[in-house]
């Protein structure tokens, strides 16, 4: 069973002979931007869109529900713990793609590791946002921040999806290549 063609982008070179130069200069200009500090590109991907989206709305959540009248102390207060800590892991797989220290550190599955995250997370983080919107009657910061939470929810499941494409999908496929 043939999935097509796979081309697999490294660092590494080959060792062929040297480029022409024509070509030359932009192998040059590719090799600088392995260079640079920041990935640029990261920022406008569909990936850094939705860890910025995801972060925006575990931020909003948690000030809703930080400036509400508590109706049930624990409940809350589960709630805050659980987007601050999300929204605290999040930040960090977003300054390992941005900064590029995935390709640093190679020890680390980090594709496995993000979609762990985002399993995990957005497990409790659904379950906080069922117990703060039960636990709201009404009120409309506590309503918001469930609200909040629940969307943060959704966009977890989509960058979970896409994590587990990544590191599931294509490692298996490419098992048989």
């Amino acid at each position: 069973m043939s999935h097509g063609a796979r081309v697999i982008r490294t660092g590494v070179s080959s060792g062929g002979s040297p480029a022409p130069p024509a070509a030359s200069s932009s192998a040059s200009s590719a090799a600088g931007s392995d260079a640079e500090l920041m990935d640029g590109a990261y920022f406008r991907s569909c990936a850094g869109m939705l860890k910025v989206a995801q972060m925006i709305s575990l931020l909003i959540g948690f000030i809703s529900v930080n400036n509400s009248a508590w109706t049930d102390y624990s409940a809350y207060s589960y709630f805050q713990i659980v987007t601050m800590c999300d929204l605290i892991m999040i930040l960090f797989f977003y300054i390992i793609h941005i900064f590029r220290i995935y390709r640093k550190l190679t020890c680390v599955s980090w594709p496995l590791a993000e979609f762990l995250h985002y399993l995990i997370g957005t497990i409790l983080l659904l379950i906080a946002s069922i117990v703060a919107a039960a636990k709201s009657y009404n009120l409309t910061g506590l309503v918001a921040g469930a609200t909040f939470g629940f969307l943060a929810t959704i966009l977890c499941v989509l960058s979970m999806w896409s994590s587990y494409k990544v590191s599931c999908i294509t490692q298996s496929t490419s098992k048989y290549h």
